[in-house]
């Protein structure tokens, strides 16, 4: 009698990463059933627990040294759901869908947005060592707009920011993050944590921070960070004059017409980045 073939381990663990990718997608879409349920708290909590998952299959695929082209096809595509749609959705049903018949257009032109970013992230920054993103990362945005109605049962916007605006305020946030995911911004990736250097002294600090305030006081602590990390990246730019400028790499790397000839793709302006294209958390 033939005897099975034994899995191979290294085809096991392959399949870590796409789990937490799939694991990911369970969340976006789970969020996008709440909310239309008028469960916005905890759609909200779910989409930001699908970024903390889209973190962990880049980190898992990178130190298993087990990225894959079909991965990171595959995370994108999830990201447009979990970072694209569905917070869209979750902003549409808090705050636009009781406002004008066409207050649905900020949450397709921000759904686009995320789709390009996505788009230009595999074509441009995918699969190389990276410092910085070159526009706003689409988790970033999708957790920013996910954290935002938790931050409004807090006491902290009761007491000072209830007098504002929110319809107009939420409209100005969603074209602001619109117009930064695909802006040539740059934005800082996770500092790496260590204690040999100042850096990863500094990284080891932040990281710290972050986990201490987000355990003990997460409601009212992640929507202001998103908020920060986006005016992070203007203010930077336009201290350093880079806000509308790209580099030359950066335009030679920005595809133009991909015309397939012989089974082969070619590009007049495209450079195919080296090597296998691991998933890379933030896109």
């Amino acid at each position: 009698m033939r005897a099975f073939p034994a899995p191979s381990m290294r085809r096991v663990v392959i399949v870590v990463p796409s789990l937490f990718t799939l694991f990911n997608l369970f969340f976006g879409i789970w969020a996008i059933v709440l909310a239309s349920r008028g469960e916005f708290y905890r759609a909200g909590w779910y989409i930001f627990f699908a970024g903390i998952l889209d973190t962990l299959d880049g980190r898992v695929a990178r130190l298993s040294k087990t990225g894959t082209r079909f991965g990171a096809e595959l995370d994108s595509l999830v990201d447009v759901v979990s970072f694209g749609v569905a917070p869209a959705f979750l902003i549409y049903q808090l705050e636009f869908a009781s406002g004008g018949q066409v207050e649905w257009i900020f949450c397709y032109f921000y759904v686009m947005a995320a789709a390009i970013r996505l788009a230009r992230f595999n074509i441009t920054q995918a699969g190389r060592a990276k410092r910085s993103f070159i526009g706003l990362p689409s988790p970033a945005a999708g957790m920013t707009l996910a954290t935002f109605y938790p931050f409004t049962t807090t006491a902290l916007y009761q007491q000072v920011f209830r007098v504002l605006p929110r319809h107009h305020l939420m409209q100005f946030l969603m074209i602001g993050l619109t117009i930064l995911m695909v802006s040539n911004v740059r934005y800082a990736t996770m500092p790496r944590a260590g204690v040999r250097t100042l850096r990863g002294l500094l990284g080891l600090a932040t990281i710290l921070f972050i986990l201490t305030f987000g355990i003990l006081e997460h409601d009212a602590f992640f929507f202001p960070l998103g908020v920060a990390y986006m005016a992070y990246g203007v203010l930077r730019a336009t201290v350093l004059g880079f806000f509308f400028e790209a580099s030359e790499d950066e335009e030679a790397e920005i595809a133009g017409p991909i015309v397939i000839a012989n089974g082969e793709r070619e590009a007049g302006t495209y450079t195919k980045p080296r090597g296998i294209a691991p998933r890379g958390g933030p896109r």
